[in-house]
């Protein structure tokens, strides 16, 4: 396990020039040493820690103040925890919640702009554990920026996460507040759905190449939940592509897609086409706004809920 201590950024100079020369991830060693040496085993009274999705324990002197995320799901996660005022750099498609669009954006998950994220002299990164390419987080941890991992896999993922991430900002009676409303509202769902008739579902996450998800993926636990049953579930990859022929095979009683937007069910039509398949001949298409499902965030609440009421029409239209 590795311990993780809060100490000061480089100044922003620093890390222009060695970006300018686009040296700077093999010279950052002595640099960093000389200037932003590890305190590790040193105890301070105000220190908080968290064991984040790495499982790292990551430790701050003091509870964070000045927090940058970089992912739309972790700003999400963050916000939740009621750490909200407290950020101070996102990347881009952090649009939820609206306030967070108002936020500095240091560029994207996979290519964050470190000049930028330096001089906002955050005290704590939350970084993706699949969504940032590994060496750009530990580059940003060679700078003295403690890292946070995070990346739900399952539903309780998400309360522990949002938990985690609220005891390293100080503000936990938010984040316990919605983790627990969160927590309690997925267990409903499964409750009230434990003894439903299963449903035969195959869920379109995108369109060209044609690609699913496996029984692994959180979505693919959502329709576990909902009393669905995942026509792929059982492929190794976690986001596998797939063919029509493949799921003409597989005859699924329900077809559920995101779509590209919130309103968008263009991909649905695509398998009109095929009237001889289960879910077109009973008009079990169906569609989930993405941002409700596909991000591992308490709006997977509502995202369920959607899913479970679209399974409950098949089951009547059988």
């Amino acid at each position: 396990m590795v311990k993780t201590i809060s100490t000061p950024a480089v100044p922003p100079s620093s890390v222009s020039t060695l970006a300018s020369k686009r040296a700077w991830p093999r010279r950052l060693g002595g640099l960093v040493l000389a200037v932003v040496p590890w305190l590790t085993g040193v105890s301070h009274a105000n220190e908080v820690c968290a064991v984040d999705d790495r499982q790292r324990e990551v430790c701050l002197e003091a509870p964070a103040e000045r927090i940058a995320v970089l992912s739309p799901g972790a700003t999400e996660l963050t916000y939740a925890a009621g750490a909200g005022d407290k950020v101070v750099a996102v990347v881009s498609y952090s649009d939820y919640p609206p306030e967070a669009k108002e936020v500095t954006s240091v560029g994207s998950h996979t290519r964050v702009d470190l000049e930028t994220l330096v001089s906002l002299q955050p005290d704590l990164v939350v970084g993706w554990v699949t969504g940032n390419p590994a060496e750009q987080l530990e580059t940003i941890e060679s700078l003295g920026m403690p890292v946070f991992y995070i990346e739900p896999r399952d539903f309780e993922g998400v309360s522990t996460g949002i938990e985690r991430l609220a005891r390293l900002a100080d503000t936990q009676d938010e984040g316990d507040r919605v983790a627990q409303t969160f927590r309690d509202g997925m267990s409903g769902l499964a409750a009230r759905h434990a003894d439903a008739a299963t449903v035969p579902v195959f869920y379109q996450v995108w369109d060209e190449p044609l690609m699913t998800v496996n029984d692994v993926h959180l979505i693919g636990k959502v329709i576990e939940l909902c009393g669905g049953y995942n026509v792929f579930g059982e492929q190794s990859r976690l986001v596998p592509r797939i063919d029509d022929e493949s799921v003409l095979d597989a005859d699924p009683e329900a077809i559920i897609a995101g779509g590209m937007g919130e309103e968008n069910r263009d991909w649905l039509d695509h398998w009109s086409q095929y009237p001889g398949l289960t879910a077109v001949d009973r008009d079990n298409l169906f569609f989930v706004p993405p941002s409700l499902i596909q991000r591992p965030t308490p709006r997977l609440l509502e995202g369920s809920r959607i899913l479970c009421e679209k399974l409950e029409v098949a089951r009547a239209r059988r």
